[in-house]
């Protein structure tokens, strides 16, 4: 794997460190920043293979920041939020402002960087240049482009992956499990991610429209199709 750019946003300086330390070791290449303002500037000035954002920074809190590079800055590079919190609401916040994963404070910073070069790897991979179809809802692999109806949407990185694997499948069934395993690999996180980034992705690609496609199948697992 090629060297990986990673910027680093938290303020408590030892932790910050502990971080590099562990990143330079794995051949990553950082760049830090101890307050959100300064963060939010590197990030949507520089390029970065991936972002570490913790959530309560001075300045600018991690949940702007990374709503403004999705919206503002319209990136789509890898972040993973780092915070005390472990609460679903949180989780879900940070999901919806735009976070791919989110580890909970003190964590292991192996599962870090590991988790990191997995992000990495799924934003590197290269795309089939076809559109996948299920319904109205249309998946273009190549631009990585959403359209339901008329309606563009607007979808993150890891909602992404979820509705490839899920769309490919369609009308099959697909387990949690087999997801999480085609999303994580053996870095499969804690099952609040999943439930989290799925809400958000059913939030977007249904909430709007008369008719669901994503479809919960109690006890089973999950598949898109235009009818139940």
């Amino acid at each position: 794997m090629n060297s990986i750019s990673v910027l680093i946003v938290e303020d408590h300086h030892a932790l910050a460190q502990t971080i590099a330390d562990h990143l330079e070791m794995a051949d990553f290449t950082v760049d830090f920043a101890a307050d959100g303002i300064t963060g939010l500037h590197l990030a949507v000035t520089n390029t970065y293979d991936a972002i570490i954002l913790d959530v309560m920074l001075p300045g600018i809190d991690g949940f702007e920041i990374c709503e403004k590079i999705r919206k503002e800055a319209k990136s789509d590079v890898p972040i993973i939020m780092l915070t005390a919190r472990d609460q679903i609401a949180d989780k879900l916040k940070g999901f919806d402002n735009g976070a791919d994963d989110y580890l909970a404070k003190p964590f292991n910073p192996d599962e870090l960087v590991a988790r990191l070069q997995s992000m990495v790897r799924r934003h590197r991979g290269e795309f089939d240049s076809k559109a996948l179809k299920v319904g109205d809802l249309v998946f273009d692999l190549g631009t990585m482009e959403v359209v339901r109806g008329n309606q563009k949407l607007k979808v993150s990185p890891t909602g992404l992956q979820i509705l490839k694997v899920l769309m490919k499948k369609s009308p099959e069934i697909v387990t949690k499990d087999q997801l999480a395993q085609q999303l994580w690999g053996d870095l499969i996180p804690d099952s609040d991610v999943l439930r989290s980034h799925l809400y958000i992705l059913r939030k977007t690609i249904d909430k709007p429209f008369d008719n669901q496609l994503l479809h919960t199948i109690p006890g089973v697992g999950l598949k898109i199709a235009e009818t139940e």
